[in-house]
């Protein structure tokens, strides 16, 4: 019988490993890590500490549920993003780290605006917006989403991360719900869908089963949302404002086909750490 944790993650790895689960041992440490309610440097400090029955019994859920497929982020419902901790569950996608280099970019591109106004589009579980108004105090925000689940997922996190009285919330289909006030943003982001339809099945299967569809796929080729928000997002931006969006692999030259020349000053096409064009820079001109 398991009855300490060195013993526990190392069995679990092992399952973890017959079922394909890539970094089986950090994974199996993060699953218990998640049912005693530690960190993982406690794991690691406390190897031969016993544990009961009922959080080995516990620990061997998490386990199936991993071995199916189901993402780790899932699980224990927490996933770090720009070196914030952010609640996800199945109505969000997974914030992942080439999301952060758009992050990165709208600093700089913003850094110089006293107290900008800043718009996120598809917030999902609010990574995006919610990181720039924790790293910019003066700023205000709207996050969008077309999902009340995801809606209700951001506001926790934005409650987590005491920015909750600088960013409202809205859902709504892209910008369709919003009132035809003008130019009033300094700043538009998106990850927007992007995948298309036979893309979808050569997802992993993480990703395909358990990420929302309607998050990921954009139908036809993927483009259908960047197509809108190419059109729709310059009305509500200021001019000399930024737009700035992330695409999937291999759709940088079709995006730089549908930019408006004169609309829009296409700034650059920022390439991720695997070197794959990520993040569309722009600026409204007028």
């Amino acid at each position: 019988m398991l009855n300490s944790i060195a013993e526990a993650i190392l069995q679990g790895a092992h399952d973890l490993r017959k079922a394909g689960v890539p970094e089986a041992r950090r994974e199996s440490g993060s699953l218990l890590a998640h049912v005693l309610g530690r960190d993982r440097t406690f794991i690691l400090s406390h190897a031969d500490d016993p544990i009961s029955e009922e959080q080995l019994e516990m620990f061997r859920r998490t386990l199936d549920w991993r071995a199916a497929g189901k993402p780790l982020q899932y699980i224990t419902g927490h996933q770090e993003f720009f070196g914030l901790d952010f609640e996800v569950s199945g109505d969000v996608l997974i914030p992942r780290p080439e999301t952060e280099l758009l992050v990165e970019k709208a600093l700089k591109l913003v850094s110089t605006e006293a107290a900008p106004i800043i718009c996120d589009v598809g917030t999902g579980s609010g990574c995006i917006a919610i990181t720039l108004l924790h790293e910019l105090p003066q700023a205000r925000g709207l996050a969008i989403d077309v999902s009340t689940e995801a809606i209700e997922v951001a506001k926790r996190n934005a409650s987590r991360h005491s920015v909750s009285e600088r960013l409202e919330f809205i859902v709504s289909d892209c910008f369709v719900e919003l009132n035809k006030e003008g130019p009033i943003f300094d700043l538009i982001v998106s990850n927007p869908p992007y995948v298309s339809v036979r893309e979808i099945e050569n997802l992993q299967k993480e990703v395909r089963e358990y990420e929302p569809h309607v998050a990921l796929s954009a139908v036809a080729d993927g483009l259908s949302i960047i197509r809108r928000l190419l059109v729709d997002a310059g009305a509500y931006l200021k001019s000399g404002g930024h737009f700035l969006f992330e695409i999937g692999f291999d759709q940088h030259h079709a995006v730089e086909q549908l930019v408006d020349p004169g609309l829009w000053k296409l700034l650059n096409i920022y390439s991720d750490l695997q070197g794959i064009p990520r993040t569309v820079a722009l600026e409204k001109l007028g």
